[in-house]
């Protein structure tokens, strides 16, 4: 196959730089896409696991033509024969078009090879939810271990961290990147960057205030040069990693016995929990960050009895 490669990804004729194109390609995401960090570390991973199996995982230049249709497609066989669910193997397709295109338009391949790719509709069932009381139980079982006498600092930050993502229905990521001037005490309001590096003001309670008051007490207990301006912590100093905060989730999730959920779990059932109360579509979008109503629709179920409330409101023949 005769191309000609671009400058900045030097590679063997008819070769491709894996590292360098991997690389530029982050680049792209980074600079001409303007994704946000965590949509592209999802990028950077789910593409260095397709070039590795489409050129073995420790070459370093492949052969273009061995970038297929077919290829790409068995790929997404073997990630779903490891179990993956339907979501993951959608993001994966996702992700493997949009590295074809930019390829394709760089001249590293003869023709945008995952533009056919199929992929299955991402899933719709809902995340755990727990009831209002078992969020009470859960996050009053984290007050009372972070207010037990000698309890560590970080016991205080996962009450603290766990309150906040509840409060303001707020992504994992969305928590741990959270920077301490992102906090207002005098409105108390958080300050968040969402997906695709969009900013949004979400209000929390008091609950919130006082677990956030408890753990700024505590935060120097963990400080480090490595620390910067993050709110959260992990025992080392450094910001606090997402995987930390789900299993302390799920830790508290057993002491409190209650339902075993993820921090999206969290989120989904104070969102739940604000249309339970009277809250109109619009403005949980507005407080989850989604860019269209149709997202919110999918990750907020109604339930039965409020819609039974409703109908009985509302409706002339009720």
């Amino acid at each position: 196959m005769s191309r000609r490669g671009p400058p900045h990804l030097p590679c063997d004729p008819g070769s491709v730089d894996i590292p360098a194109t991997l690389q530029e390609f982050v680049r792209h995401l980074e600079l001409e896409r303007g994704r946000s960090a965590h949509t592209v570390r999802a990028y950077q991973s789910d593409i260095g696991r397709l070039l590795a199996f489409v050129w073995g995982p420790d070459t370093r230049q492949g052969d273009p033509a061995e970038f297929t249709l077919l290829t790409l497609r068995a790929w997404l066989a073997e990630t779903t024969a490891q179990g993956a669910g339907r979501a993951t193997i959608a993001r994966h397709a996702a992700s493997a078009r949009t590295f074809s295109t930019w390829a394709f338009r760089q001249g590293l391949l003869a023709s945008d090879v995952a533009a056919r790719l199929a992929s299955p509709r991402a899933a719709g069932d809902v995340p755990t939810v727990l009831s209002a009381a078992d969020a009470a139980r859960l996050l009053d079982s984290a007050r009372e271990a972070a207010t037990a006498p000698k309890a560590s600092a970080t016991t205080v930050r996962d009450w603290a961290a766990l309150e906040l993502t509840y409060a303001a229905g707020l992504r994992v990521s969305e928590v741990t990147g959270l920077d301490l001037r992102s906090l207002d005490f005098a409105t108390r309001t958080v300050r968040v960057l969402g997906k695709g590096d969009k900013e949004r003001v979400v209000p929390f309670g008091g609950p919130a205030e006082q677990a956030l008051g408890a753990w700024l007490a505590r935060r120097e207990d963990l400080v480090t040069p490595a620390s910067g301006p993050a709110l959260f912590l992990g025992a080392r100093g450094g910001r606090l990693d997402p995987r930390t905060l789900r299993a302390a989730l799920h830790r508290l999730a057993t002491r409190a016995g209650v339902k075993d959920l993820a921090p999206h779990g969290l989120r989904h059932s104070a969102a739940t929990h604000l249309l339970e109360g009277g809250s109109d579509l619009r403005t949980v979008q507005e407080m989850l960050g989604h860019a269209s109503l149709a997202t919110t629709q999918r990750y907020t179920h109604v339930t039965p009895e409020r819609l039974r409330a409703a109908f009985t409101q509302a409706h002339p023949r009720a």
